[in-house]
């Protein structure tokens, strides 16, 4: 599936929830930065298009878009959170130290999530694994 903002914007309608233009213009910020954006970055690209919004409002936004699984947030090693729309299940590797992080899909991974659907019941519509160690260039500075 493929999550633009005309979807996503279409999809928070659809569930009767209101589509402002703080929200409409987040998801717009994030699907085009393609990457993963602080809220703060989230809020300097918004007050540009938006010179009223609030950092408060950014936040509300984020965290109601996030709920509701418009979006979603990842945690750095420093604690900072990024977010991201996700147009398809991917994972993470993070560096422990200097808090790089590549995404990758792996098949293999597969086998993993229908055994945790068959343990617990549960029917997975997404995953979002983070799996955190040593970036190339941080392990061979500790080698």
């Amino acid at each position: 599936m493929t999550c633009t903002p005309t979807h996503l914007a279409s999809q928070i309608q659809e569930h009767g929830f209101r589509l402002t233009r703080q929200r409409l213009a987040i998801l717009n910020i994030l699907y085009d930065s393609g990457g993963h954006l602080t809220p703060t970055e989230v809020f300097q690209r918004l007050h540009v298009l938006l010179p009223g919004v609030t950092e408060p409002t950014v936040y509300r936004n984020l965290d109601f878009l996030r709920q509701h699984g418009f979006i979603h947030a990842t945690s750095t090693p420093s604690g900072r959170l990024e977010y991201q729309i996700v147009t398809h299940s991917h994972h993470h590797l993070t560096c422990k130290i200097c808090g790089a992080t590549i995404e990758f899909e792996d098949e293999h991974l597969q086998p993993l999530f229908a055994r945790l659907e068959e343990m617990t019941g549960y029917h997975l519509s997404e995953h979002h694994v983070t799996f955190m160690g040593f970036c190339p260039q941080c392990k061979s500075k500790g080698e």
